[in-house]
């Protein structure tokens, strides 16, 4: 007999950009999983590029960049394009560093392996097991425009480095839910809800108020929250007022090992 997939029977809503819906997506499927699809991001441009431009003018006066998603790896490597460059192509002394294993795999796929990646894919691993002093360093941090964390720059400030830490894109709420996360939510036909940032928190709590009213928390009555970090936990507890799964490792396959231990969990 063939073994039961872990959410084999489970239908399981996926919070994530529009864009980067298919990676988690086949994940859960391969689990036995009936996905719906909740995008709860538009990632776009920042308000200005200005800021970045400058930096990546003078990238030969940096030691690192330090990204802490895909998104940011994709908008440097947009930008030096125009300049007719590239993140392979940077120049010698220009160290790469990445938070999180989809990070480190787009660096990668760029010919720019990273220099380093963390133990953990959280942004306090980074700092605790950076492999040089950052006393005298210049780090170049490129970020989300708003919502992100700004630890790293914090830290590295701290520790005597001197930190650029600039927008590189930005990620808004989309203006509704789409019709099958709808439906799914007005049958109560979830078993869980997975969330990949604060952000997905943030927007997915927009879109439930602007569908279901003030009482919008009511349609996650009896469905399992499962969060993919730490800080994406705290915002599901401000937000929701409660977190049923955190995933370890805090990447995508971790999602889906928390989900399925969440629910099995369930009463």
């Amino acid at each position: 007999m063939a073994a039961t997939l872990p959410l084999e029977g489970r239908t399981v809503a996926v919070t994530r950009a529009e864009t980067q819906l298919g990676a988690a997506r086949q994940l859960f499927e391969q689990a036995g999983a009936c996905v719906i699809d909740l995008p709860a991001l538009v990632i776009g441009p920042p308000d200005l590029w200005g800021p970045l431009d400058d930096a990546l003018a003078e990238l030969d006066q940096f030691h690192w960049i330090i990204f802490s998603s895909a998104n940011g790896v994709d908008a440097v490597e947009q930008r030096l394009a125009r300049r007719g460059s590239s993140l392979a192509g940077r120049p010698r002394g220009v160290r790469l560093a990445a938070v999180g294993r989809k990070t480190a795999e787009t660096l990668e796929a760029l010919g720019a392996p990273a220099d380093f990646v963390p133990p953990a894919f959280v942004a306090d691993s980074l700092i605790e097991h950076f492999p040089v002093s950052g006393w005298g360093q210049r780090l170049l941090l490129p970020r989300v425009q708003s919502g992100g964390r700004t630890l790293l720059a914090e830290a590295f400030a701290a520790a005597g480095a001197r930190v650029v830490e600039v927008a590189a894109y930005e990620t808004r709420c989309p203006a509704g839910l789409p019709s099958g996360a709808l439906q799914a939510l007005e049958r109560r036909g979830l078993d869980a809800i997975t969330f990949s940032s604060s952000k997905t928190v943030d927007h997915t709590a927009l879109l439930l108020a602007g569908s279901f009213g003030e009482n919008w928390i009511g349609q996650l009555e009896g469905v399992q929250v499962v969060s993919i970090g730490p800080q994406t936990s705290r915002r599901c507890l401000e937000r929701l007022g409660r977190v049923d799964g955190e995933a370890d490792p805090h990447d995508l396959e971790g999602l889906v090992d928390a989900c399925s231990r969440a629910l099995r969990a369930r009463p």
